[in-house]
């Protein structure tokens, strides 16, 4: 291989840390000179002049091609892309789209889109959203995170987000923490500001986005709902008809009486719900104890009152500790499922993250695009 092949393809692995797609497939690479003592150059277009992650880009090339033969230096120029060429890589991630909408919407979109819900505030929805996520990615999935809590976003700081999202014209890139895309309002305002909107602004901020927000091709999606059955969980169920619900509660009975409305909703909206999370359902002990400071069964009772209203099987899918060290992880915006198995918690919360990952999609709703055989 020669000294340009070899730098190509160094430049090949170099991911945009937003697009999460090679900087040599979306057109950054606009030049490329190999002087004779060895040194490289390489012009790098930015999508925007005001780029937060140009300085990872940045190392990132100078590492790529350090670690090529024959290469003695490497100077890395950044520019930025024209409208053109703006409007060039905005068809090449979505496609030449006359008019913008749900990408999940798609005919023969496998994306699964799982809405965390649940009856009241408290439970812990968010965290386990997050790290329901962050083990998937972990996994190698490709996934993504709205944060469709409006008032009470919170999955930013669990995830140790605080850089802005990227703006390409009306296409908005969202951060990436984890290896997973986190979209949320909290981005998109100033300290701890409240956000006091009404039913129509929740709808429409939910619905810019799913269609300005470029998620890519997802394995599965994770909506953080704020709790209850108000005016997101309907906009989400009328957005995202083929999304699933998976339903937090404590092992308290007066928590999984509420969560029961949430769950039953799903029989107006015609979701399915995908299982019950018990969160919180004991305090292990120095001793080796369980203390149930919650109580007992509430997960189980609510799965099988579930049942029973919906008319399928609604599994309860796991049954997570309390731990010190899972509110420190959100705390520190690390999850505690990258700590793998070495807490209860996070081997939960990874294992209910494994079997929804391995949950059988079906083909039902779906066109294969079959055509008939030439004779």
């Amino acid at each position: 291989m020669t000294l340009e092949a070899s730098i190509g393809a160094a430049l090949s692995t170099v991911m945009d840390p937003e697009l999460r797609r090679p900087i040599t497939e979306v057109g950054m690479v606009e030049n490329i000179i190999v002087q004779d003592d060895g040194t490289v150059t390489v012009d790098v277009l930015l999508t925007i002049a005001g780029c937060p992650l140009k300085g990872t880009i940045t190392r990132d090339v100078e590492k790529a091609l350090a670690a090529v033969d024959g290469v003695h230096g490497v100077i890395v120029r950044l520019n930025v892309m024209s409208q053109q060429q703006r409007d060039e890589l905005k068809e090449k991630l979505r496609g030449p789209q006359t008019a913008r909408g749900i990408p999940f919407n798609d005919e023969g979109s496998l994306t699964r889109i799982y809405a965390v819900a649940s009856g009241k505030g408290g439970v812990g929805k968010s965290s386990v959203t997050v790290n329901l996520a962050v083990a998937m990615a972990a996994e190698g999935l490709r996934v993504g995170i709205i944060d469709a809590d409006v008032y009470g976003f919170s999955v930013p700081a669990l995830l140790g987000i605080d850089q802005p999202p990227t703006q390409v014209d009306e296409m908005i890139l969202p951060p990436v923490a984890h290896g997973v895309k986190v979209i949320s309002i909290g981005m998109f305002v100033s300290g701890n500001q409240p956000v006091a909107w009404r039913g129509p602004m929740l709808h429409r901020a939910l619905e810019q986005f799913l269609t300005d927000v470029y998620f890519g091709d997802l394995d599965v999606l994770f909506l953080d709902m704020p709790p209850g059955t108000g005016d997101v969980a309907i906009s989400v169920a009328q957005l995202l008809p083929q999304s699933e619900l998976l339903v937090v509660t404590t092992p308290q009975s007066a928590a999984a009486d509420v969560a029961v409305r949430a769950g039953s909703m799903a029989q107006q909206t015609g979701q399915k719900v995908a299982g019950v999370i018990e969160n919180m359902s004991w305090l292990e002990l120095p001793t080796g104890e369980r203390m149930e400071l919650f109580g007992k069964g509430g997960g189980c009772t609510l799965a099988g009152r579930l049942s029973e209203t919906l008319g399928h099987d609604v599994p309860l899918l796991g049954s997570v500790p309390l731990e010190v060290s899972l509110r420190e992880g959100g705390d520190k915006g690390h999850p505690i499922v990258l700590a793998g198995a070495a807490t209860p918690a996070g081997a939960e919360l990874a294992l209910i993250a494994r079997n929804l990952a391995q949950r059988p999609r079906g083909l039902s709703q779906l066109k294969l695009r079959m055509l008939p055989k030439n004779s």
